[in-house]
């Protein structure tokens, strides 16, 4: 099993949410988020003053899913959510040890289905 992480622009979530339905995937957890990388934040203008804005607002996307569904999922977030602009994002991919269902006491790949 592999976590999927994508902070993205929160304007493109729609479609990344619909994107990954239409794949298969149904099960997400999502927070809203801020941070700053090679766009370094922003510059607002308020009544004719501009003032720098240090943290930019992101979407982070997390699912778990079997690896042999990584590269779909990675090709659907790429498609969805590449602007070809600084800050588009990052995905991060990571192994899971063991998944357990708290309610059930599930475990492994039947705990995420």
């Amino acid at each position: 099993m592999k976590k999927i992480e994508a902070v993205i622009r929160p304007e493109v979530f729609q479609e990344l949410r619909e994107s990954l339905v239409y794949i298969g995937i149904s099960g997400l957890t999502v927070f809203e988020a801020a941070g700053c990388g090679n766009q370094k934040g922003k510059q607002g203008a308020f009544r004719g003053t501009t003032f720098e804005l240090p943290l930019v607002s992101r979407i982070k996307v997390e699912m778990v899913t079997e690896e042999h569904m990584v590269d779909k999922i990675i090709d659907t977030i790429l498609d969805a959510c590449g602007t070809d602009q600084i800050g588009d994002g990052k995905i991060f991919i990571s192994p899971i040890e063991e998944i357990i269902r708290i309610r059930s006491g599930e475990r492994g790949k039947e705990a995420v289905l």
